[in-house]
């Protein structure tokens, strides 16, 4: 039986679905309900071996749950930019036909259903929240600031503090403060939930226990870590693990070789363009914050701030000096991570 390349546009109410085959022919395509049973038996109505594609949307995870049983391969690709036509049809057969090709310049989505389901929940409610904390605090900041109010700090966000504050407000902006001021106190009790819930979940996993090990990941870190990779063995070698983090040097170059003396000699043209840019936000934060943490002069003691400090000493800008503790520390826990081995210092001693 030959097989049978499917790309599917799902949207909320309907989906659409089309066949390829191997040679790049277009067999058929139709349109069926959003919904498990008619989805499910659309799929197996097509004959032969099944390879399913379709574009990562709020449905992905559903789909890919209800489909990976009668698949024989499953991809989920980022939504590719294009310009001209744009119709369902037309996204069904680009699917299929990435699937048929395997492209290089398309970005596969990694799915893992069923892999610590709810730690990666927990720590998505987390960040979340914190992200609505952040932006309520800076609109009752803006407020203050709107009405010329000096010398602002962190007090203005404190229940027993912030009483003072709002008498130096006129009173419709009075009351607008203490609605936001409202809305502030209640998401940070929803965050002490959701950080307890996810202490809870990560203590489940035992993987959250063995990266928290590393110097300056803490068990929410590491938690975000565990939720965001899922399996380490997804990276071959700690450089395809930076690029992810997006902690990768992106250079540029042109007319790399040049004629001298009847030789070819390699010219000095390389530009560096700064981190790359495609890459995944909460492990950059990670990463970034505990190589904060590492040049803190509390911890004085440690290879990594000696390391740091030598940086600094030959000339490194401190910028540039945090990005490699950085990239060392995510070194050390995909490490840690696929040998089941816990954050040993000595070996970062050695390596310094």
């Amino acid at each position: 039986m030959p097989l049978r390349y499917i790309g599917i546009d799902v949207h909320t109410s309907s989906c659409t679905i089309a066949v390829m085959g191997p040679t790049g022919k277009r067999l058929r395509h139709w349109q069926v309900e959003t919904e498990r049973r008619v989805l499910v038996e659309a799929i197996r109505s097509v004959p032969g071996p099944r390879h399913i594609c379709f574009e990562e949307g709020t449905l992905s995870d559903w789909v890919y749950e209800l489909l990976e049983p009668v698949a024989e391969e499953l991809q989920v690709i980022q939504p590719p930019r294009t310009r001209g036509v744009k119709s369902d049809t037309h996204d069904a057969w680009v699917a299929a036909n990435t699937m048929r090709l395997q492209p290089d310049d398309v970005t596969r989505v990694f799915k893992s259903p069923g892999t610590f389901t709810a730690l990666r929940k927990a720590v998505r409610t987390h960040g979340l929240i914190q992200r609505d904390m952040v932006r309520a605090k800076n609109r009752i900041h803006a407020c203050y600031r709107a009405r010329g109010v000096q010398g602002l700090s962190s007090s203005i966000y404190d229940p027993l503090q912030r009483n003072e504050w709002l008498k130096k407000l006129p009173r419709p902006q009075r009351r607008m403060t203490e609605l936001l001021c409202s809305e502030l106190d209640g998401l940070v009790e929803t965050c002490h939930q959701a950080t307890l819930w996810m202490r809870e979940e990560a203590q489940r996993v035992p993987a959250v226990a063995l990266i928290s090990t590393a110097p300056g990941i803490s068990a929410i870190r590491a938690s975000q870590v565990v939720a965001t990779v899922v399996s380490p063995h997804r990276f071959r070698t700690s450089r395809q693990f930076w690029a992810y983090c997006g902690l990768a040097i992106v250079t540029r170059s042109s007319s790399d070789w040049t004629r001298e003396q009847e030789r070819w000699v390699r010219t000095n043209l390389h530009q560096t363009r700064g981190l790359n840019r495609n890459h995944q936000p909460v492990l950059k934060n990670v990463f970034k914050g505990a190589a904060k943490t590492i040049s803190n002069t509390r911890m004085a003691a440690h290879p990594l701030h000696q390391s740091y400090q030598r940086l600094l000493a030959s000339g490194t800008k401190p910028n540039l000096a945090q990005l490699t503790i950085a990239r060392r520390i995510a070194a050390a826990v995909l490490a840690m991570w696929k040998n089941k081995e816990t954050y040993d210092p000595t070996k970062q001693a050695q390596a310094a």
